[in-house]
């Protein structure tokens, strides 16, 4: 795809972060949109935003998880816009929790949304995409979609499998030489909400040596790295040379290089740094009790 003015595009998490970008960024080169997040506000607002830019919207709540909510989303937006030409497979949450402890409800929660959404939008759009003659079909996977992570089992599997189902969709549209093509796009650390509004296990101080609420002001510091403006800039790059995948952010690429170089020896080197990490917890909560206990000996 050469040009984004005059298309249309479906985004879904367009709310926030990654996915409100790619709608403000689409909305700049002339792209019409089709909005969606589970809150229903948030994505109101960006639809606002989008629509000062001069291009026609549409916006409404969508749980990606509700297969007939997003089939039904899809209607509506062809109704609305007479096309489709692009869906942003964007949602997603996230999930802290070793798996010796981690709940049946927590997985189906999280793989509802960032797998079998993904799954959902695909399908849902594909015939619209096929229909207006030249489509495109961008669905988030991760980082640790290349590498997985401790504490991170239930995320690594969505974003393995939403490796793995894009990257079979691709070869089948070359295949057929259908007028729709794909791109898998692997975020590093993205300036975005999604560790604050993840759910994060209180098990996971085994793992880390640090509480849950450390965990997650970490957690944010990490992601720091791209900005979600930076981020769509390179995701559309990536649409319009039709890449298969998207590395974003130098993280992302250095991580791609490790995993191909040590293939799974990595997990030797994370298994490292995360026992170096938990002693250095333990040291610094030793040292902030003997000096806690040093203070009120004096009082």
């Amino acid at each position: 795809m050469k040009t984004f003015t005059d298309k249309v595009a479906a985004i879904t998490g367009a709310g926030s972060g990654m996915g409100r970008s790619l709608a403000l960024e689409l909305a700049r080169r002339g792209t019409h949109l089709a909005l969606s997040d589970i809150d229903e506000a948030s994505v109101a607002a960006t639809a606002a935003a989008c629509r000062a830019l001069g291009v026609r919207v549409t916006s409404q709540r969508l749980d990606v998880a509700e297969r007939e909510a997003v089939f039904a989303w899809a209607r509506a937006s062809v109704a609305a816009h007479g096309k489709v030409n692009l869906v942003f497979n964007n949602a997603g949450v996230s999930l802290s929790v070793p798996v010796a402890t981690a709940r049946q409800e927590d997985f189906v929660w999280l793989m509802d949304i960032n797998f079998w959404g993904v799954v959902h939008g695909t399908q849902a759009f594909l015939p619209y995409l096929t229909a207006s003659g030249e489509g495109h079909i961008v669905n988030t996977s991760s980082l640790f979609g290349i590498i997985a992570m401790p504490t991170q089992s239930a995320y690594n599997a969505s974003k393995f499998a939403v490796r793995g189902f894009t990257e079979a969709l691709r070869m089948e549209l070359d295949l057929a030489g259908a007028p729709v093509s794909c791109t898998c796009v692997h975020p590093g650390g993205v300036a975005t909400n999604i560790v604050t509004a993840s759910r994060i296990d209180d098990s996971i101080a085994a793992f880390t040596g640090v509480d849950p609420q450390t965990h997650r002001r970490r957690a944010n510091q990490l992601i720091d790295v791209t900005s979600a403006d930076a981020a769509a800039r390179q995701i559309l790059i990536g649409v319009e040379r039709n890449a298969r995948r998207v590395l974003v952010g130098p993280d992302a690429r250095r991580v791609d290089k490790l995993a191909r170089v040590l293939g799974a020896s990595y997990q030797a080197l994370v298994v490292w740094f995360y026992r170096r990490s938990a002693m250095s917890a333990k040291r610094s909560r030793a040292s902030a009790a003997a000096a806690d206990a040093t203070t009120h000996s004096t009082n």
